[in-house]
Parts: C-alpha cells; sequence; structure tokens
C-alpha cells in the first residue's frame, strides 16, 4: 500500500520532497492508516487533532490516543480543544457544521503559523461514493458530481486511491489500532444513512462500486475542466463593466448547445440559480417578451433588455439630493465620481462623450444639485425647444427599468440641466455667445468580478 500511496502522491503532484505537511487526525481507522503511511514514507509531518468535547470522556480517550500516536513517530502534536455546541447554538448552525468550521478554520491558521505546506486529510475512495450520492439527494451540479478532489487549496487527501477493504487489509496487515467513534453508528446522519443503508444496496449489484465511482468521478472532473474553459472564453467576450452594473450580451448563450448550462453558470456568482436561468432562455425565446423582465436573487437583480441582460447590486443605496457650490471641483455622488472644470469658450470643442457635459455656465444658478430623478419631472432635449417628461426621455430612449431607477439629474435652481449620461437640457448649451464652459465629467467606480 506504500507504494500506491507514494504513486498517487506523485500521479496527482500533491506535495514536493521538501514540503512539511500537517495531518489531520482524529484517532479513527482512516487517519491512523494514513499517519502511518506518512511515517513510513519519511515525509516531515505533524499532527493535529481536535477534540470537539461532543462525547465526554469517549472525546477526551481519543485526544490522549492521538497524543501517543504522535509521540511514537516522534510528531509534533498540536491539539484543540473547541466548545463546539456554543459555536454551533451562537452562529444557528448545525453541530456537523459547527466542527466542520471549527476544524478547517484552525487547521489553515495553524499551519500557517507553524510553516506547513499542506493539511492532509484521511478521505478515501468510499468517501468519494458517499459524498456523490449525497450531493445527488441535495440536488447538484457539475461540481457536486466529481465527489471530493485530491487537492484544493492547502488541504490535499492522499489516500483517495484506497477503498475501505485496502484500509482494513493494511491496519490487518500492520496490526494497527485505532479508535472507534461511536456516533458512526448512528443513522440519525445523512452520510451514516448512505453509508450504512444505501451503498450496501448498490454494491449488491456492483460490488466494486467505489471503485467504478472513482473513475467516474475523474471523467466528470475533466468534462468539468473543459466545460470552465469553454464558459471563461463566452464571460471574455459577453461579459463588460458598466459602474456598477454587468451587460451580459446573450448571442454567444442562446445560440449555443446547452444555452441553460451555460447562462446558469454564467450567472453563479451573482447568485442566480439553474431553474432561473432556464426561465431567462425561455423569455428570449418568445417573440417580443424580452424586454423589462426582472428577476432576482439574494444580492442582484437581473434585468432583460433586448439581447442582453443586466445585472445590478440588489442592495443600491438610495442617495439624497447634494448641493454643488461653485468653488466644488470634485464630489462623489453614490457610485459616480463627478470632476467640474471652467473652461474659456473660445476655442472649445464640443466632445460627444455620454459622460459628459459642456453647459455655458453663465445660465447656470449656484449651488447646483445632483438629486434622483422623479415621475413629473421634464427638461427640454438637446436640440428642442419644447417640454419633454423624463419618463418619456426613458422610454424612447429604451433604458432598461433597473438602471433607468438609478439615473441622477443635475440641477439649477427649479431646472434640469443634464440626465446624467445621458442628454443635456438646450437651454444651458453653449453657443456662440458663451463666455465660459462648465465642463462635468462623471465617473463610475469600479468593482472587480
Amino acid at each position: 500500500m506504500l507504494e500506491k500511496f507514494l504513486e498517487y502522491i506523485k500521479e496527482k503532484g500533491l506535495l514536493s520532497g521538501e514540503d512539511k505537511i500537517l495531518l489531520a487526525i482524529s484517532g479513527g481507522i482512516d487517519s491512523v492508516v494514513m499517519a502511518r503511511l506518512f511515517r513510513d514514507a519519511g515525509i516531515s509531518h505533524g499532527i493535529a487533532h481536535c477534540n470537539f468535547g461532543l462525547r465526554g470522556e469517549e472525546s477526551d480517550a481519543d485526544e490522549k490516543f492521538v497524543r501517543k500516536l504522535a509521540r511514537k513517530a516522534d510528531a509534533p502534536c498540536y491539539v484543540k480543544n473547541f466548545n463546539t455546541e456554543q459555536y454551533a447554538e451562537d452562529h444557528r448552525i448545525s453541530i456537523q457544521m459547527a466542527a466542520r468550521e471549527l476544524r478547517y478554520n484552525w487547521f489553515e491558521k495553524l499551519a500557517a503559523t507553524e510553516g506547513y505546506n499542506y493539511i492532509a486529510l484521511a478521505h478515501h475512495r468510499n468517501d468519494v461514493l458517499e459524498t456523490i450520492l449525497l450531493n445527488l439527494t441535495r440536488g447538484t451540479g457539475i461540481a457536486g458530481l466529481h465527489g471530493i478532489a485530491p487537492k484544493r487549496g492547502r488541504f490535499i487527501r492522499p489516500l483517495l486511491f484506497a477503498g475501505k477493504e485496502d484500509i482494513f487489509a493494511y491496519v490487518t496487515k500492520k496490526q494497527l489500532t485505532w479508535r472507534e467513534d461511536s456516533s458512526n453508528a448512528s443513522t440519525k446522519y445523512q452520510r451514516n444513512k448512505i453509508r450504512q443503508e444505501v451503498v450496501p444496496v448498490l454494491e449488491e449489484l456492483n460490488p466494486n462500486l467505489s471503485q467504478t465511482i472513482q473513475q467516474t468521478a475523474e471523467k466528470i472532473s475533466a468534462v468539468e475542466r473543459f466545460f470552465y474553459q469553454e464558459v471563461e472564453k463566452v464571460k471574455e467576450s459577453a461579459i463588460r463593466r458598466q459602474g456598477q452594473d454587468w451587460i451580459l450580451a446573450l448571442d454567444s448563450v442562446l445560440n449555443s448547445t446547452e444555452p441553460v448550462l451555460l447562462l446558469s453558470q454564467l450567472l453563479e456568482p451573482w447568485g442566480f440559480s439553474y431553474t432561473q436561468a432556464r426561465e431567462i432562455v425561455a423569455v428570449y425565446q418568445q417573440e417580443d417578451t424580452t424586454s423589462g423582465k426582472i428577476f432576482e436573487s439574494n444580492t442582484h437583480r437581473l434585468n432583460t433588455d433586448r439581447g442582453q441582460l443586466i445585472i445590478s447590486p440588489e442592495n443600491l443605496q438610495i442617495y439624497q439630493d447634494l448641493e454643488i457650490e461653485e468653488k466644488d471641483k470634485e464630489v462623489v455622488y453614490g457610485s459616480r465620481q463627478f470632476i467640474f472644470d471652467t473652461i474659456k469658450a473660445e476655442g472649445y470643442g464640443i466632445s460627444g462623450d455620454k459622460n459628459l457635459a459642456a453647459l455655458d455656465k453663465d445660465k447656470l444658478n449656484f449651488p447646483l444639485k445632483l438629486r434622483s430623478w422623479k415621475h413629473g419631472d421634464w427638461f427640454c432635449p438637446l436640440g428642442m425647444n419644447q417640454k419633454k417628461k423624463l419618463s418619456d426621455f426613458m422610454i424612447d430612449a429604451k433604458i432598461p427599468l433597473n438602471l433607468k431607477e438609478r439615473i441622477p439629474v443635475l440641477t439649477s435652481g427649479d431646472s434640469i440641466v443634464w440626465i446624467v449620461g445621458h442628454r443635456i437640457d438646450n437651454r444651458f448649451k453653449i453657443t456662440e455667445t458663451t463666455n465660459e464652459v462648465l465642463e462635468v465629467k462623471v465617473r463610475h467606480h469600479e468593482e472587480s468580478f
């Protein structure tokens, strides 16, 4: 088994000869086998044990056993006692989830402070089978079908090559002792129920089930990597940032062979589900119904808009009115930065940049004001000498609903001067008689994706 252990480490690139490894040892049969393999392989390692205090004297006996194991291996031993029940109550999570968070957080911190390159966990081939079955019962995507990765971040799992029968054969051969966790017998835990009641039935159909599932999981991992490469290609060409919003062009998605799967993956960072992706694709398969549909996740709002989707943060702050004095050179309003500059009109060239407004300064009354637009607001769009309601202007401009809600206006007195990012008022344009131009630039604060 030692030879297979070393071959698997090399095949998966789990560690190098210079690495120090922190072993997560519970005292159970799997972790005892892992500790012995690391000892016999001569790989530099330390031993870490969590005492969750959930089984009274039994938990303390586990700790004592692991300390003795570490002494025999001449390995550093680290033990942490947790008040797991209190942590679960404080964070309103299950005992199992609390134990998971506590141990993983401690392992990470311990490895960093003590100089360990990786943390080894004793999952084996049967754990992959149980994980996949558990994920299937809950509903899962591609990632849930490859089970447990051999290496993820700082965590490695060097026993995934072995099945439970290999582990039992090894402890018999080496005459190893281990601690049995009494909670493993309880089927109130989902994983135990699958292990004790589901897997044996499936193994009647296929005695080599764990090995078959492991091979299947490896194939799915390869499919996953290929799929994500394709997703990245689409993401680079189809998604762009616009202020606080993300614009997702749908041509490449809708023309793909699996538009729902592709779209669900693209929308995953914003919390949208596979079901919502299917509903969105259905919207675009209907004629004349692609604009104005709203979908919401816990964190974002999605607006269908012709051949694209517009994704916006859900909890955007409603900003109060902001006054701008004549001396102000720069202000921040919501996600936008406004820069004000006074320029001589002579020789001034008007830019076509929609994020820049060139205004006749003599026609303005300070302080100016930035505010949200309101129903009933009107202005005289550049090039027109008649009033137009902002709501009508936005409809004609085909501005999507979730962008429309956040468009600010710049005002002078009771008059709207600029629909920010769209159109200035005709009454404030620069003319041949203009002496000074107030140039207003707007920039959006960007966020990473």
